[in-house]
């Protein structure tokens, strides 16, 4: 597989008012991915690999409809989403003079057949938290912000996405 660089810096500056994360995201990196494919669709093998070289293995259609070794892409979304909705979280409620003694997040991603082909369905989120100063309500409220904000959440807008917070 070729080697792909991991980013290309941007280069703007930041909108007039805008936070101190705002600014420090000035000339934030385009994200790469590589995947290739050998074969038919039922027998064939892939291979993914982030532009970073932090995680390069193998897809099948066994591995994404079936229970087959390897990666797919839903759990790579999933770990995508999680992630992302926890970094949007923990910097909310530090934003807000909360830092989070630990934030811990699952993503469950549905595929299901819809009509002739498939679709990603719905993601479950389900964090806990364990952040000094605040109470469970206030947990859910961040919580839900950060759903609704993450820039994840905001690319798979057309997908249901569900929460459960769990204030620890």
């Amino acid at each position: 597989m070729p080697q792909r660089s991991g980013a290309h810096q941007l280069s703007r500056a930041p909108p007039p008012g805008a936070s101190s994360i705002e600014r420090h995201m000035v000339g934030m990196a385009i994200r790469k991915a590589h995947a290739e494919w050998k074969g038919a669709l039922r027998d064939g093998i892939g291979e993914v690999a982030l532009g970073s070289g932090s995680y390069k293995g193998p897809f099948s259609f066994k591995s994404r409809f079936e229970n087959g070794t390897g990666t797919n892409p839903e759990e790579l979304i999933g770990a995508a989403h999680a992630g992302c909705f926890t970094m949007a979280l923990s910097a909310m409620l530090t934003q807000a003079g909360h830092p989070p003694t630990l934030l811990s997040t699952d993503a469950a991603v549905h595929i299901d057949k819809v009509g002739d082909g498939f679709e990603i369905t719905q993601i479950e989120l389900t964090t806990q938290g364990q952040v000094p100063g605040i109470d469970a309500a206030t947990f859910q409220k961040f919580a839900e912000d950060a759903k609704n904000g993450c820039p994840v959440s905001k690319a798979l807008a057309g997908t249901k996405i569900s929460l459960v917070a769990k204030f620890v």
